[in-house]
């Protein structure tokens, strides 16, 4: 149960039955009212706002109609006190039987908890990754990755139906470039003198493997072929390996997308002249010349009659060409014939998780799915900014693997999917990140994943000492506590923000936000150690007594409570919670 949700529906139940009385006038539009958190939580457990959004519409003072919709309010069984502050707020007190019943459902429900039927099985497709097939993910797509994922499973989680989707650039310049290289180290590979790799290609060892297997494939026959032909298998090979590299390096990060899309295949199957047809059916392509622009020109920009795309009816700065001089398909034309597949098979609904670097290409992508869709939501751009790998404060600048980057394997290596995954997700996405392999591995409160696997393993710790000690202390074991017993605020606070875990769920899915479990999975860690600390000095607050067992079935509920929401929050972030520390 979200319960500022379900406060929120009560007072909305309320407001319809006075509307139906006559009391308040009737066709008020009720989407507008929301619940919150009051700023001090001596004010409440909930804030609702619907007499201050729809005072003006009921022609009455926000303060008039907070007072009635409150007086009923104060009716329900689940609430024990109702104030009105303020211009018009309405503040709830749940009674003291709302929260042991929170913790009930906790229990019952385990990891499900949390589990949401916002999404309604929308389908949403998430596209992430997508790095150019011409080598090993760097540290930066790996946050990305992460982020992506992490969104995925916080959608999933939420009710949403959820398509993963990796995007293959293999049509474009960049991979002439790999299969040069990989021809070079064929060369190599059958014992030719090759020399340091010429600038413009790709340097770093990890194609020498390429090299060895078309060698192994052809031998000297690849270099009797002609250019055309050699370079196409080389291209295929090495496309083929690279991707298996790729899935191999997101794997060890515990990523598995759903599909690979291949920009080969989509501009091979005619994606293209379907999705451009489209636009041109709605009188948003054609034939002119651009205007030069201000300051810096763009690539794409050339003074000549070309075909274009009304981007600027839009929301883009331009109208964008859709074909080169030599009339192949512009990068942006194929990009929307992609985005076109996607809308067409896989997504009502489109998230693209891009690297810092692609900003600039925002508003054309987004003009070119509102085109298509007639909808200025469908597309979502989540940008992820820059990580720098760190060591002790010192940046780290070279890897062993490429030469002039930190991959991402490198990384999973030496800290583990689960630390690189959770500190990943401990920044907004386009926030900056430092990423200090030192630090991140520390076991301290400074550590924020160690923080919340340390609650988890102390939770675990708990329940082993019950077990020596003879108390009952499985989630089936503990539905018949008596939680009305746990009455130190603290043990109260701590079930308040378990049960919060699902409007967390809902709020980081609806604003497309991962990071915002982590923050949450810190603040339950912080009170569940800050209860534990509590205990140390209060002997009564222990959650062993033993010789009060029935207050110690309800302490021992708090923590199956807590190991549930944690282990769930950290299943949507993709890490698995620690048993012993």
């Amino acid at each position: 149960m979200n319960y500022f949700q379900y406060f929120n529906d009560l007072a909305l139940s309320e407001l319809k039955n006075l509307m139906d009385s006559g009391e308040v006038p009737s066709g008020l539009n009720l989407s507008r009212a929301t619940a919150g958190s009051p700023r001090d939580p001596s004010h409440g457990d909930v804030a609702l706002n619907i007499a201050m959004v729809l005072a003006k519409d009921a022609g009455m003072k926000p303060r008039d109609l907070a007072e009635i919709i409150a007086s009923r309010l104060r009716q329900q069984m689940d609430i024990e006190a109702v104030e009105v502050a303020g211009p018009g707020f309405i503040n709830i007190h749940a009674s003291s039987t709302f929260w042991p019943d929170r913790l009930s459902e906790i229990l019952a429900q385990g990891a499900n908890y949390g589990g949401s039927s916002m999404g309604a099985g929308r389908r949403v497709n998430v596209e992430y990754v997508s790095a150019n097939p011409t080598g090993p993910l760097h540290v930066g797509h790996g946050r990305g990755a992460v982020f992506g994922d992490a969104l995925a499973a916080i959608l999933q989680k939420a009710g949403f139906e959820v398509i993963r989707e990796y995007y293959i650039n293999d049509a474009g310049a960049q991979v002439d470039v790999l299969a040069e290289t990989a021809i070079l180290r064929a060369r190599e590979a059958l014992g030719q003198e090759i020399g340091p790799i010429p600038d413009g290609l790709y340097p770093g060892d990890y194609m020498v493997p390429v090299g060895a297997a078309l060698a192994e494939a052809y031998g000297e026959g690849l270099f009797k072929m002609s250019d055309q032909e050699r370079l196409e298998i080389a291209r295929s090979k090495a496309i083929s390996m690279m991707m298996d590299m790729i899935r191999d390096d997101l794997a060890a990060v515990g990523i598995n997308q759903d599909v690979f899309s291949s920009e080969r295949a989509i501009v091979d199957a005619g994606a293209v002249d379907a999705a451009l047809d489209t636009l041109e059916s709605k009188g948003l392509v054609y034939e002119g010349v651009l205007e030069p622009p201000k300051g810096k020109k763009p690539d794409d920009w050339e003074e000549r009659p070309q075909t274009l795309f009304r981007a600027t009816s839009f929301g883009d700065d331009v109208d964008r060409p859709l074909k080169k001089s030599d009339g192949s398909w512009t990068y942006f034309a194929t990009d929307i014939a992609y985005h076109f597949d996607k809308i067409c098979n896989r997504g009502e609904d489109l998230i693209d998780v891009w690297g810092a670097d692609h900003g600039g290409y925002i508003k054309r992508v987004s003009a070119a799915v509102q085109a298509l869709t007639g909808r200025n939501d469908a597309l979502d751009v989540k940008l992820c900014q820059l990580v720098r790998i760190l060591r002790d404060g010192d940046l780290v600048r070279m890897s062993k693997r490429a030469g002039d980057f930190i991959t991402l394997r490198e990384v999973v290596d030496e800290v583990g999917k689960d630390v690189l995954r959770f500190i990943m997700l401990t920044r907004k996405n386009d926030a900056p990140l430092d990423f200090d392999l030192a630090r991140v591995v520390h076991q301290s409160k400074d550590n924020p994943v160690f923080y919340v696997q340390y609650a988890h393993a102390r939770c675990r710790s708990v329940l082993r000492h019950a077990e020596d000690s003879g108390f009952p202390n499985t989630p089936k074991d503990l539905l018949s506590a008596d939680l009305s017993l746990l009455v130190d605020e603290d043990e109260v606070g701590l079930i308040k923000l378990l049960a919060s875990w699902p409007r967390t769920v809902e709020q980081a899915a609806e604003a497309h936000e991962p990071h915002r479990v982590a923050f949450y999975l810190q603040e339950t860690a912080a009170a569940f150690h800050q209860l534990w600390n509590k205990g140390r000095d209060d002997t009564t607050l222990r959650f062993i007594q033993p010789t009060e067992p029935e207050a110690t079935k309800a302490r021992l509920a708090l923590v199956q409570g807590v190991i549930a929401i944690i282990a769930s929050g950290l299943c949507v972030l993709g890490v698995e919670p620690v048993e012993v520390m």
